[in-house]
Formats: structure tokens, C-alpha cells, sequence
């Protein structure tokens, strides 16, 4: 069985650091937020002008004026600051958003993603994904392996040779977390696969992807 979706958030939040400053994107990784690893002490940044952003509220204790950008509710930590989007910008545009950990519909092998245009729905643009994976020393994209059709199977690949989506950006994503397995993404040298689902062999993982990759020496299961 591939991995629930609190699995890969769990091993996305593996990768903060102590001291980073972190942009989360709509979907998967607005779950990281719930995710901290005891001892971790993280900035999460909202590019609609939050710093300090915590975890999400309690059902019966939402605060209206407080969302992130994908318009959900939030809290705010002690210290928390706000801010105009102009000023979240230039701190994104000016690298100081040290990780930023994205959903895409598509990711290809060599780290393109398209994660902005949605086949079939009506979008107002692409936001801020396109300023943070240029802005961003550090890229991870957390999603399933697999889109799923309208009756809930897993159809075709998301991680593909080519994107056939509009993209956000170009060779930038640095590492992929999906419910197959964990992936490094380097330039001019590819992806491979570091960590997979306990349940799922190489080949399992192969046949759902639709990009080559290598596979490390210490490959070893998630751990979960």
C-alpha cells in the first residue's frame, strides 16, 4: 500500500531544520503546519504577509481575519507579525524563505513542476508558487504519485519524462515526497530514489512513474 496522506506530511516535516524560515503551499503541505517535530523551531511564512503562522485552530475557535493563502483559517504564534503581500514578495523575491514545500499536479524528472493550472477548472492565475520556486534555496514538493479519476482510482502518473502542464517553474524542484516514495532531484543528473513506501518494491514504484530514475546503494524504506 502506498502511504496516507499524514505519512507524507509526517516525512516532509523531517526535513525542517531548527531556525528556518518555511513557505507552505495549498494542499498537502499547509498539513505540515500540525507536524513540527518537538524540539524544531520554525518561522512559517504566509505570502499573503504572515510570519509566525501555527498550527490550524480548533473547530469553534477559527478567527476570520486570520488566513493563510490558500484562504484557510490559522492561528498566529507569540510574536507573529503582518504585513502587506508586497512585503512577503520581497522576502521571497530576496531568498530569505530558507525552504518552500509545495503540491503540483505534475513534477517531471529532471524537477520541473506545473502546479498552478488545473485541467478543466477556472483559475485566477498562477500566485505565489512561481516567485517561490525561483526565490527559494530549497524546494520540496509533497503530493500522491498518481492523479485520481472522478470515481477515486489511480490513473495516470504525475511524475512524468515531460510536464504536459503549464509550468511554474523550470529544474527547481530539489527533492519529491509522494505516497510511493522519496526522491532527490538533481540537475543535469536526474532523480533517484532514496526512501520507498514499505509496501512497495522498486518495480511497484517504476510502473507508476512516468519518469526514469536511479536508485540509491542506501535505498530503504520510509519510515513511518
Amino acid at each position: 500500500m502506498p502511504l496516507t496522506r499524514d505519512q507524507i506530511v509526517a516525512r516532509a516535516a523531517r526535513e525542517l531544520r531548527d531556525g528556518y524560515t518555511v513557505n507552505l503551499g495549498i494542499g498537502i503541505p499547509t498539513l505540515v503546519a500540525n507536524a513540527v517535530p518537538a524540539g524544531v523551531d520554525i518561522v512559517l511564512q504566509s505570502e499573503n504577509g504572515m510570519l509566525g503562522v501555527g498550527p490550524f485552530p480548533y473547530e469553534g475557535d477559527e478567527d476570520p481575519d486570520l488566513i493563510n493563502a490558500g484562504k484557510q483559517t490559522i492561528t498566529a504564534l507569540p510574536g507573529a507579525s503582518f504585513f502587506s503581500s508586497a512585503d512577503s514578495f520581497g522576502m521571497i523575491r530576496g531568498g530569505h524563505v530558507d525552504l518552500t514545500i509545495l503540491g503540483a499536479m505534475q513534477v517531471s524528472g529532471r524537477g520541473d513542476i506545473a502546479n498552478w493550472m488545473i485541467p478543466g477548472k477556472m483559475v485566477k492565475g498562477m500566485g505565489g508558487a512561481m516567485d517561490l520556486v525561483a526565490g527559494s534555496p530549497r524546494v520540496i514538493v509533497t503530493m500522491e504519485h498518481c492523479a485520481r479519476s472522478a470515481e477515486g482510482a489511480k490513473g495516470e502518473p504525475k511524475v512524468v519524462a515531460e510536464c504536459t502542464l503549464p509550468l511554474t517553474g523550470k529544474a527547481c524542484v530539489d527533492l519529491l515526497i509522494t505516497d510511493y516514495g522519496v526522491f532527490s532531484i538533481e540537475r543535469g543528473v536526474g532523480m533517484t530514489l532514496l526512501e520507498h513506501a514499505p509496501d512497495l518494491s522498486v518495480d511497484d514504484i517504476r510502473k507508476g512513474t512516468g519518469a526514469a530514475f536511479a536508485v540509491s546503494p542506501s535505498l530503504k524504506p520510509i519510515a513511518i
